[in-house]
């Protein structure tokens, strides 16, 4: 009987051991599938109209692909600004993915901020007041214009801004681009045009580092 149940204990552990291996196979050959199709759309990770933060030299490009109503771009966001901090080689580049029902709205604030040279200070903004204005619970995006005016923004002018045909154009192609990056949630980064495949900080730092090598 203490045979039996050894061999069958054996065959579990044993079963178990193939599963896990094929099951990190699996996902080890859909990133590298992943990483070859991205390599193939390297023009889609960078526009013409695409805001940067950094060295236009800099040996190393981060892409994120965010959404301004999503809750981990808002949590992401202060480790990505230490990021720039700790790594001055790195150069941040900005696209959009407007999942959230609201995204499209405040991208348009904040690209009518830029008009006004205040689109970090914009992002920063509706980022620290998100809980109020994106909550998915209860959106209220009018909340923004009680936020604005405390970085010194002419509303005015800001909101005729918003009707700018060339910001919906910004949009709509990053959303293309977004489909066909096959980014699916956000916030959604590209190293040096490497996709990450595995998502968290201590993923995405090693792969920053693994390219300043």
């Amino acid at each position: 009987m203490k045979n039996k149940k050894t061999l069958i204990l054996g065959a579990t552990t044993l079963l178990l051991a193939i599963f896990l291996a094929a099951s990190l196979w699996y996902k080890n050959q859909k990133a590298e599938t992943f990483t070859k199709e991205v390599s193939k759309k390297q023009t889609m990770l960078e526009r013409e109209h695409s805001v940067s933060l950094g060295d236009p030299d800099a040996k190393v490009t981060l892409v994120e692909f965010l959404d301004p109503e999503c809750e981990s771009c808002r949590a992401f966001y202060p480790f990505v600004k230490e990021l720039l901090s700790k790594y001055p080689d790195v150069r941040l580049v900005v696209r959009y993915a407007p999942f959230h029902p609201n995204s499209k709205f405040i991208i348009k604030v904040i690209e009518a901020a830029r008009k006004q040279d205040k689109y970090w200070e914009t992002l920063g903004l509706l980022f620290y007041y998100q809980p109020q204005w994106g909550s998915h619970h209860d959106p209220k995006p009018e909340l923004v214009w009680n936020y604005l005016p405390e970085l010194g923004l002419d509303i005015d002018k800001l909101k005729e801004d918003m009707k700018d045909p060339k910001i919906q154009e910004i949009i709509d192609i990053d959303e293309s681009d977004t489909k066909s990056l096959g980014v699916r949630a956000t916030p959604g980064f590209f190293v040096n045009g490497k996709p990450l495949t595995e998502f968290g900080h201590q993923q995405l730092e090693a792969l920053i580092q693994s390219e300043l090598k």
